[in-house]
């Protein structure tokens, strides 16, 4: 339950409407056993995620919204590296920057994981949001795990579902 209620402290938000934003700092502070300094050496390896997500689901067109919050995870894999992380951005349903969580990179510890929490009542993202986490390492690693958890209901009914990352490659001929 730990990590729930670290994850309860990361409330996204600017905007009317939104709940109060706690600062990009709160990220390093409240995952502070999850991260470690950032390695010396010069990644070698990179990459991204992009990670589908609903603040909102249309439940019958036009007439009936859930709105959902979204805790999004990012599992360092690797059970010797660290995992540098350069970007976690939000994204809405039109495609526009919501929120940036990191203001400079962070290192997750082996196995280590922090989480973005996005409560129900923040529904800026809508019906198409999504996160784009970049990641790097100094060596040969494990990909990282990206997931989101959205929970939410309407009505006495509740509804929990996951969404996977997939890392961002790019396709089609030279």
């Amino acid at each position: 339950m730990r990590g729930a209620a670290l994850a309860l402290a990361l409330l996204g938000g600017s905007g009317a409407g939104a709940a109060a934003a706690e600062p990009a700092s709160g990220l390093e502070q409240n995952f502070a056993d999850s991260l470690t300094a950032l390695p010396a050496e010069p990644a070698t390896v990179s990459g991204a995620f992009y990670v589908p997500v609903y603040s909102s689901v249309a439940m019958t067109p036009g007439k009936i919204r859930a709105d959902f919050s979204v805790t999004l995870s990012v599992h360092n894999a690797s059970e010797t590296q660290p995992l540098i992380l350069k970007r976690i951005d939000y994204f809405d349903t039109a495609g526009a920057r919501v929120e940036a969580y990191l203001k400079q990179p962070v290192a997750v510890k082996p196995f280590g994981t922090i989480e973005i929490f996005i409560p129900v009542k923040d529904v800026r993202g809508g019906t198409g949001a999504n996160f784009v986490v970049a990641w790097a390492a100094t060596a040969e690693t494990a990909e990282p795990v990206v997931e989101a958890l959205m929970v939410g209901g309407i009505g006495s009914g509740h509804y929990a579902f996951i969404s996977q990352g997939r890392p961002i490659r790019l396709v089609g001929s030279k």
